[in-house]
């Protein structure tokens, strides 16, 4: 006798088509049969060990998050109710450039520190991985979701080249492109890069080229956080689409937004340079998160030249009056490349996480009402900020346009992706609240998308990118991950004001088959794994 049977749940399967009422039945961690009404008419209905009523709840692949920075938080908290509870089944880790791996020990404190913003330093975790497929060995001991793997560049960059602004001489691209190919092998699915974060940004296009040619070769994928979302936003995107069709390389363009008052009701414009490339012959697919801001680190938004060196330059320079006063030039009047080529409105950069305990009346204020507190003009208190917090300060940034949000979450490329920070006081919402945003907001709410649709882009869309012959559907033979919500109550439960509530109307989670979240409760249950890229 098999381990469970779903009955009479509202089958959408992931593939866009209609819904389907049907028993589905689990064993041994996959889909043995899936009995649709009209078949089971008349036959007996299949039994198993355990007997779920799904009556009412529409059951579907396990949502699958393409841009997470969960790298720590999955070993750090083996509970991460913050994605199971939103019926997130599989996240992508590795983004924007900087994680982990491959690391060497110098690398590896660097990178700890650059991204402490991000993941925190990572303490309680024992950092006993240096190699991509060591990190995924160590994910391999049980998570509680699973998780695939990107190479990050900008880490790649840091272990080879360093911080510095400058070009890979040939023996150190020669290097870069031998640990891309052993990251792919060991399991990776492709190449991130955050090329607004440092080291990554100092690569030059053609070092990007090359390095995509490896990844294409070993049938991986890119995923650039690419130059600008601001002020050159549709000339960044060109420029990937440019790249990648150079490499023979599949893009994953993160986070897609359209941002900043440069760029309101320019959506369209960034749609159709994607259609021409599509109609061409270009693979591209892309990831967004259902809200208008942004969240990042503080210290992201500094020109690059002041963050060349790692973490310890950045502070000797923001110590040095000279260099702090040309340093605040460029963010209010120039436009930082950190600050995507606009001048920064400290009314828009709201302070979400410090890791000092004594800046901790700063968060939940923006930069210019913190510093109106104190008395002072705006870079002081930023400065202040990134010297005293050690640049760990991480930000809400109020720059979106919900027209452009809509508009790209309905093209055929489109997936879902939270982008979510887990840690700081006051988080943005959409790392406890992505996937039922979708689902209540802009399908049952507004109706951008239709259920079906919408299911899709969180499923199956993304598991074709990521290439996974047996995840992203409701099928015969297919990897039970699946989640069972009510269509009529789903929702975030994660606000601005609360970041961290849990959603509602999500009972059921499965992974591999076991329930990890349960009657709307997070059990003990960890069946994630590292999912590694399928060869070509």
């Amino acid at each position: 006798m098999e381990d469970l049977v779903v009955r009479d749940a509202d089958v959408v399967d992931g593939s866009g088509a209609d819904s389907y009422r049907a028993d589905v039945v689990i064993d041994a961690g996959r889909i043995v049969s899936i009995v649709k009404e009209a078949a089971a008419a008349g036959c007996q209905r299949p039994r198993a060990r355990r007997e779920l009523d799904a009556e009412g709840l529409v059951l579907s692949p396990g949502f699958i998050d393409m841009h997470a920075h969960s790298d720590l938080a999955l070993l750090r908290d083996p509970d991460h109710s913050a994605k199971a509870a939103q019926g997130v089944t599989l996240e992508v880790l590795g983004q924007d450039g900087l994680s982990y791996a491959p690391v060497d020990d110098r690398t590896l404190e660097e990178v700890r520190r650059a991204i402490t913003g991000w993941n925190g330093y990572g303490d309680g975790v024992d950092f006993d991985w240096r190699t991509v497929g060591e990190y995924l060995d160590r994910l391999d001991r049980g998570i509680a979701v699973n998780a695939a793997y990107l190479i990050p560049q900008g880490t790649l960059r840091a272990l080879v080249v360093g911080w510095e602004d400058r070009e890979a001489t040939p023996e150190e691209l020669d290097r870069m492109r031998r640990l891309v190919a052993e990251g792919l092998e060991q399991g990776a699915v492709g190449l991130s890069s955050g090329l607004t974060y440092t080291p990554g940004m100092y690569a030059r296009d053609a070092e990007l080229t090359e390095l995509c040619r490896v990844v294409a070769a070993y049938g991986g994928y890119y995923c650039p956080h690419h130059r600008s979302y601001g002020a050159g936003a549709l000339e960044a995107y060109a420029e990937m689409v440019a790249l990648t069709r150079e490499a023979g390389c599949p893009l994953h363009l993160a986070h897609a937004t359209m941002n900043f008052g440069v760029n309101r009701d320019r959506a369209p414009e960034l749609l159709a340079l994607l259609d021409r490339a599509l109609a061409a012959g270009a693979d591209i697919t892309l990831d967004t998160y259902p809200y208008t801001p942004g969240c990042t680190t503080l210290a992201a938004l500094l020109p690059s030249w002041a963050s060349e060196g790692g973490p310890e330059e950045v502070l000797a320079r923001l110590a040095d009056p000279v260099t702090a006063e040309r340093i605040r030039h460029d963010l209010e009047v120039t436009g930082s490349d950190g600050c995507h080529g606009v001048p920064v409105e400290w009314e828009t950069i709201e302070i979400s996480g410090v890791t000092d305990p004594a800046l901790a009346e700063c968060v939940g204020r923006t930069v210019r009402q913190a510093a109106d507190l104190r008395g002072e003009p705006p870079w002081a208190t930023a400065r202040r900020l990134l010297v005293r917090d050690r640049l760990g300060t991480t930000i809400l940034q109020h720059v979106g346009h919900e027209e452009n949000v809509r508009a790209i979450m309905r093209h055929r490329a489109h997936t879902g992706g939270s982008d979510g920070i887990l840690r700081g006081s006051k988080p943005h919402p959409r790392a406890y609240g992505t996937f039922p945003r979708y689902l209540g907001h802009y399908v049952r709410e507004l109706g951008v998308l239709t259920l079906e649709e919408c299911v899709a882009h969180l499923t199956s869309r993304p598991a074709a990118r990521l290439r996974l012959p047996d995840r992203g559907l409701v099928r015969e033979g297919y990897r039970a991950d699946l989640v069972l919500f009510d269509p009529a109550t789903v929702a975030p439960g994660a606000t601005f004001a609360e970041p961290r509530a849990l959603p509602t109307g999500i009972p059921y989670v499965l992974v591999d088959g076991r329930f990890v979240i349960e009657d709307g409760r997070r059990t003990d249950v960890l069946a994630g794994r590292a999912v590694r890229r399928t060869p070509v």
